[in-house]
């Protein structure tokens, strides 16, 4: 039964470390959801440019309760624990409320960042 889909940003500004910008860990993302067997549950998808540009490696959370969408991750211990609420999310049979270091990373891409 799928739950939901996450899909990571790794496009024209998403892990572009040669503009500075913080690595996206696709390949390890993909092995990681693979070894945990994730894939019929929570769909990953590697998209190549999602917008909004103007922030950095962007994570789409689809699922039954609407659309959470993440930006500025910068760290792979955030993926870490994003794969990590993935597994447990899975093992309930739905989306489990993000753990709270992700609040930060939350915005909305379809008003001005500024509101």
């Amino acid at each position: 039964m799928v739950i939901g889909q996450i899909t990571v940003c790794s496009g024209c500004c998403c892990g572009a470390t040669g503009r500075g910008k913080p690595e996206v860990p696709v390949e390890w993302l993909k092995q990681e959801w693979r070894a945990r067997g994730l894939l019929k549950n929570v769909q990953l998808t590697v998209s190549f440019c999602m917008g909004p540009c103007d922030v950095p490696n962007v994570v789409r959370i689809c699922g039954s309760a609407g659309d959470i969408w993440l930006g500025n991750i910068n760290r792979r211990e955030q993926y870490a624990e994003l794969v990590a609420w993935a597994v447990m999310s899975k093992a309930s049979g739905a989306f489990l409320p993000l753990p709270e270091d992700f609040d930060s990373l939350r915005f909305n891409p379809f008003r001005s960042h500024e509101q």
